[in-house]
């Protein structure tokens, strides 16, 4: 298994929420893609097929084929999917 954690940010424009996150990310030196949905209702569809929600933010976590959707709002929600994140590759070695 890589090392390599690779995130995503699904956001919007104005969105409070998606900053934060995107500042928590920052803090920690995690890199991210960010996927802007503003005004885009086909990216939308993906996370309604996806997660049931068309909400932003969602970070999704993970590495090739096997990524975790984080759809709760609050900085402890990533923080824990990240630290469980690290406990599974951990594992996995």
């Amino acid at each position: 298994m890589s090392d390599v954690v690779n995130i995503v940010v699904w956001s919007k424009k104005g969105c409070s929420y998606c900053g934060e996150v995107k500042n928590y990310l920052n803090e920690k030196g995690l890199s991210f893609q960010n996927i802007d949905v503003s005004e885009k209702e086909e990216l939308r569809d993906i996370l309604q097929a996806k997660y049931g929600i068309r909400h932003v933010p969602v970070v999704e976590i993970g590495n090739g084929n096997h990524y975790q959707g984080v759809t709760e709002i609050g900085i402890e929600h990533l923080e824990l999917a990240l630290a469980n994140y690290a406990q599974i590759k951990e594992a996995r070695r």
